[in-house]
Protein backbone atom coordinates (compact mmCIF):
# COMPACT_ATOMS: atom_id res chain seq x y z
CA UNK A 1 0.00 0.00 0.00
CA UNK A 2 1.20 3.72 -0.94
CA UNK A 3 1.21 6.13 1.90
CA UNK A 4 0.22 9.38 0.73
CA UNK A 5 2.77 12.37 0.42
CA UNK A 6 2.81 14.52 3.55
CA UNK A 7 2.74 18.46 3.04
CA UNK A 8 5.86 20.64 3.78
CA UNK A 9 5.68 22.38 7.04
CA UNK A 10 5.11 25.73 5.03
CA UNK A 11 2.25 24.54 2.72
CA UNK A 12 0.00 23.49 6.26
CA UNK A 13 0.34 27.23 7.33
CA UNK A 14 -0.84 28.77 3.92
CA UNK A 15 -4.23 29.53 3.15
CA UNK A 16 -5.98 27.71 -0.21
CA UNK A 17 -6.64 31.12 -2.72
CA UNK A 18 -10.06 32.29 -2.65
CA UNK A 19 -11.78 31.38 -6.08
CA UNK A 20 -14.47 34.01 -7.26
CA UNK A 21 -17.32 33.06 -9.63
CA UNK A 22 -16.64 34.60 -12.73
CA UNK A 23 -20.56 34.84 -13.27
CA UNK A 24 -20.79 37.01 -9.91
CA UNK A 25 -17.49 39.09 -10.96
CA UNK A 26 -19.09 40.49 -14.64
CA UNK A 27 -22.71 41.05 -12.80
CA UNK A 28 -21.13 43.06 -10.40
CA UNK A 29 -23.65 46.26 -10.35
CA UNK A 30 -22.85 49.69 -10.37
CA UNK A 31 -23.45 49.69 -6.06
CA UNK A 32 -20.43 47.03 -5.69
CA UNK A 33 -17.93 48.75 -8.11
CA UNK A 34 -17.97 52.52 -6.00
CA UNK A 35 -14.60 51.15 -4.86
CA UNK A 36 -12.60 51.02 -7.62
CA UNK A 37 -12.28 54.31 -9.03
CA UNK A 38 -11.08 55.52 -5.35
CA UNK A 39 -8.85 52.31 -4.95
CA UNK A 40 -7.25 53.45 -8.39
CA UNK A 41 -6.60 56.91 -7.28
CA UNK A 42 -5.36 55.91 -3.90
CA UNK A 43 -2.94 53.17 -5.59
CA UNK A 44 -1.63 56.13 -8.14
CA UNK A 45 -1.34 58.46 -4.80
CA UNK A 46 0.59 55.57 -2.56
CA UNK A 47 1.81 52.70 -4.41
CA UNK A 48 0.61 50.42 -1.85
CA UNK A 49 -2.57 48.11 -2.57
CA UNK A 50 -3.21 47.41 1.29
CA UNK A 51 -3.04 51.01 1.78
CA UNK A 52 -5.56 51.76 -1.14
CA UNK A 53 -7.94 49.03 -0.32
CA UNK A 54 -8.26 50.14 3.14
CA UNK A 55 -8.96 53.85 1.68
CA UNK A 56 -11.69 52.17 -0.91
CA UNK A 57 -12.99 50.30 2.02
CA UNK A 58 -12.81 47.12 0.84
CA UNK A 59 -10.69 44.00 1.43
CA UNK A 60 -7.27 43.53 0.31
CA UNK A 61 -8.07 40.14 -1.86
CA UNK A 62 -11.22 41.98 -3.96
CA UNK A 63 -8.91 43.95 -6.52
CA UNK A 64 -6.52 41.15 -6.79
CA UNK A 65 -9.04 39.12 -7.80
CA UNK A 66 -11.39 41.88 -10.34
CA UNK A 67 -7.63 42.18 -12.07
CA UNK A 68 -7.36 38.79 -12.51
CA UNK A 69 -10.86 38.67 -14.27
CA UNK A 70 -10.65 41.64 -15.88
CA UNK A 71 -8.13 43.09 -18.58
CA UNK A 72 -9.49 46.52 -18.50
CA UNK A 73 -9.16 46.82 -14.66
CA UNK A 74 -5.75 45.34 -14.84
CA UNK A 75 -4.98 48.22 -17.34
CA UNK A 76 -5.90 50.71 -15.00
CA UNK A 77 -4.21 49.31 -12.55
CA UNK A 78 -0.90 49.43 -14.00
CA UNK A 79 -1.71 53.28 -15.29
CA UNK A 80 -2.43 53.75 -11.33
CA UNK A 81 1.09 52.31 -10.98
CA UNK A 82 3.06 53.92 -13.25
CA UNK A 83 1.43 57.13 -12.14
CA UNK A 84 2.59 56.08 -8.66
CA UNK A 85 5.92 55.03 -9.27
CA UNK A 86 6.32 58.22 -11.34
CA UNK A 87 4.90 60.78 -8.57
CA UNK A 88 7.45 58.67 -6.12
CA UNK A 89 10.59 58.91 -8.60
CA UNK A 90 9.88 62.89 -8.75
CA UNK A 91 9.66 63.01 -4.93
CA UNK A 92 12.76 60.95 -4.62
CA UNK A 93 14.47 63.41 -6.78
CA UNK A 94 13.04 66.19 -5.13
CA UNK A 95 14.82 65.03 -1.59
CA UNK A 96 18.04 64.26 -3.33
CA UNK A 97 18.94 67.06 -5.20
CA UNK A 98 17.46 69.70 -2.25
CA UNK A 99 17.60 67.53 1.15
CA UNK A 100 14.74 67.20 3.80
CA UNK A 101 13.41 68.54 6.84
CA UNK A 102 15.26 67.01 9.67
CA UNK A 103 13.26 68.64 12.33
CA UNK A 104 9.95 69.95 10.21
CA UNK A 105 6.75 68.00 10.21
CA UNK A 106 7.92 66.79 6.98
CA UNK A 107 9.55 63.33 6.86
CA UNK A 108 10.20 60.59 4.40
CA UNK A 109 11.25 57.33 4.63
CA UNK A 110 14.16 56.95 1.66
CA UNK A 111 14.26 52.94 1.77
CA UNK A 112 11.14 52.23 1.77
CA UNK A 113 10.33 54.36 -1.25
CA UNK A 114 13.54 52.79 -3.09
CA UNK A 115 11.55 49.51 -1.90
CA UNK A 116 8.58 50.60 -3.94
CA UNK A 117 10.52 51.82 -6.67
CA UNK A 118 12.44 48.62 -7.48
CA UNK A 119 9.20 46.33 -6.53
CA UNK A 120 7.28 48.31 -9.61
CA UNK A 121 10.12 48.60 -11.67
CA UNK A 122 9.53 45.95 -14.29
CA UNK A 123 5.48 47.00 -14.36
CA UNK A 124 6.04 50.94 -14.92
CA UNK A 125 8.84 49.41 -17.57
CA UNK A 126 6.03 47.41 -19.18
CA UNK A 127 2.87 50.10 -18.63
CA UNK A 128 5.89 53.16 -20.47
CA UNK A 129 6.62 50.78 -23.33
CA UNK A 130 2.74 50.01 -24.22
CA UNK A 131 1.84 53.87 -24.01
CA UNK A 132 5.31 54.63 -26.21
CA UNK A 133 3.70 52.54 -28.89
CA UNK A 134 0.10 54.17 -28.65
CA UNK A 135 1.96 57.60 -28.85
CA UNK A 136 4.43 55.98 -32.03
CA UNK A 137 1.23 54.54 -33.65
CA UNK A 138 -0.12 58.27 -33.02
CA UNK A 139 2.77 60.11 -34.80
CA UNK A 140 2.82 57.53 -38.10
CA UNK A 141 -0.93 58.28 -38.66
CA UNK A 142 -0.01 62.09 -38.58
CA UNK A 143 2.75 61.31 -40.96
CA UNK A 144 0.78 59.51 -43.07
CA UNK A 145 -2.12 61.87 -43.04
CA UNK A 146 1.17 64.74 -43.63
CA UNK A 147 2.27 62.63 -47.14
CA UNK A 148 -1.18 62.16 -47.84
CA UNK A 149 -1.76 66.05 -47.91
CA UNK A 150 1.34 66.64 -49.70
CA UNK A 151 0.21 64.27 -52.59
CA UNK A 152 -3.04 65.50 -53.07
CA UNK A 153 -1.13 69.07 -53.42
CA UNK A 154 1.78 67.92 -56.02
CA UNK A 155 -0.76 66.43 -57.79
CA UNK A 156 -3.08 68.93 -58.03
CA UNK A 157 -0.29 71.28 -59.21
CA UNK A 158 0.99 69.10 -61.77
CA UNK A 159 -2.75 68.89 -63.09
CA UNK A 160 -2.74 72.51 -63.38
CA UNK A 161 1.11 72.74 -64.94
CA UNK A 162 -0.13 70.36 -67.78
CA UNK A 163 -4.05 72.67 -68.27
CA UNK A 164 -3.58 74.39 -72.19
CA UNK A 165 -2.88 78.05 -71.89
CA UNK A 166 -0.67 77.19 -68.42
CA UNK A 167 2.43 79.54 -68.34
CA UNK A 168 5.27 77.25 -67.86
CA UNK A 169 7.89 80.31 -66.96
Amino acid sequence: MVEPKRASAGAASRRPRTKINADLAKGEDKSNRHWRAEFLAALAETSNVSAAAATAGVHPTRPYKVRRLEPEFAREWRGALLEGYENLEMEMLQRLRFGEAKDGDVKFDNANALRLLGLHRETVARERAMREDEDIGAVRASIQAKLAQLREQVTARRAAEEEPGHDRG
